[in-house]
């Protein structure tokens, strides 16, 4: 599960921040269902060069949104987000996937860092659309 997460050290938002928001996407989008098993604190941080510290406060941020649940000597699990909280899995539409796949793609061929792209979107995102 690793490969899907990695953290940019160079960007301004904190490592811990990027591991919840990825592991919170992929849950949301159904890429990690309820009762799927997290990679353990340290195994993860060595994959990712950080320290464990770090990803032990992104699961105890995904562990306090109910998203995940440390159990003892199980490992953190996936629960799952809360039925009816936004975001939740199930509730992403197909039509939202692919429009954020064209976004990418549309931006790789323009030759845009992935960072550039991160910046339109949250500027767009900040824009009051009423």
């Amino acid at each position: 599960m690793s490969a899907g997460i990695f953290v940019d050290l160079r960007s301004a938002v904190p490592p811990y921040e990027q591991i919840r928001s990825q592991i919170n996407s992929l849950v949301a989008v159904g890429a990690l269902a309820p009762g799927s098993r997290l990679p353990t604190v340290r195994s993860l941080a060595a994959d990712l060069g950080i320290a464990a510290g770090t990803v032990a406060r992104a699961y105890k941020e995904l562990e306090a949104a109910g998203l995940v649940e440390a159990r003892r000597r199980g490992g953190t699990i996936v629960s799952g987000p809360h039925a009816g909280s936004p975001g939740t899995q199930g509730l992403v539409p197909e039509a939202v996937t692919a429009a954020v796949g064209h976004f990418i793609e549309v931006g790789r061929e323009a030759q845009l860092s992935d960072e550039l792209l991160l910046d339109l979107l949250r500027s767009r995102l900040g824009q009051d659309w009423t």
